[in-house]
């Protein structure tokens, strides 16, 4: 076993020890450096084939670091993505159990939802917009398996983007009915704003995250597939979340969406 390969190993046990323990673990960037975002990928893929092995099922992808502010803090130019897996979907659920989480953050979205494969040669905004069956409004509740959100690139990446769990609202719009880069958000915690931004925030327009996405997938040979929800970057900055507290965003055409923290499990 090489070095690296052993690098990389090490670093899935952490992180799996870190989500199973619901204890917060040290960065893994000794490990794996802060440039080697392969190797991050490779952690992730780790992480996620151990959970697919164990009954999960993938969902679709999150796209992380779609603002240029927090790419500028962490020294990078693109942003990053991690695989939703279907126990994260938590719009069902009465409460969000926060006993799932460790540090968890909510930032509200637009949520994609796929009609058609995105596997071609030859994917742009056109593509992938014909792509899209509907988008959704979407509370994302990211997570962080790394003690106090102390993240390099490599360490969100192979933290699976720093997935948590995620919500969607209730209405379905085709993109024949809005713009999403024109849209407009703010997110309110217990009735209090706490973020506001727009769909321009979100790499220039959602769809050229999504666009992005689709590529970089299918380079890796793991193209995005119909039916598979993308959740395509924050719209604002996030917010730290507790139990008892009752978060909703408001974004234009798309409506609200809403989710109250508990520290019980669903019955």
């Amino acid at each position: 076993m090489t070095d690296r390969t052993q690098a990389i190993a090490t670093a899935v046990d952490r992180l799996r020890t870190a989500a199973d323990k619901r204890q917060p673990c040290d960065p893994v960037r000794d490990l794996l450096g802060t440039v080697d975002i392969d190797a991050a990928y490779q952690v992730q893929r780790g992480l996620v084939e151990h959970r697919l092995a164990a009954g999960a099922v993938v969902a679709g992808r999150k796209i992380g670091l779609t603002s240029p502010a927090v790419q500028k803090q962490l020294g990078v130019d693109q942003p990053d993505f991690g695989v939703l897996l279907a126990d994260m979907d938590v719009s069902g659920l009465a409460g969000v159990p926060t006993t799932r989480l460790l540090q968890p953050k909510a930032e509200a979205e637009i949520a994609f939802v796929l009609g058609d494969d995105l596997d071609r040669d030859d994917l742009d905004l056109t593509v992938v917009r014909r792509a899209v069956d509907h988008a959704v409004p979407a509370l994302e509740i990211v997570d962080s398996r790394i003690a106090d959100w102390d993240i390099s690139l490599t360490d969100t990446v192979a933290d699976n983007a720093s997935s948590g769990l995620y919500v969607l609202g209730e209405v379905c719009l085709p993109l024949e009915a809005f713009e999403p880069r024109e849209v407009t958000m703010r997110m309110y915690a217990d009735g209090t704003l706490v973020s506001e931004g727009d769909g321009a925030a979100c790499l220039g327009d959602p769809l050229n995250a999504l666009l992005w996405l689709a590529r970089t997938a299918r380079d890796y040979g793991d193209p995005l597939r119909a039916g598979q929800v993308v959740l395509s970057g924050a719209l604002g900055p996030m917010v730290s979340v507790s139990p008892g507290m009752t978060v909703r965003a408001e974004i234009s055409h798309l409506g609200t969406v809403s989710a109250t923290f508990t520290d019980k499990e669903p019955s």
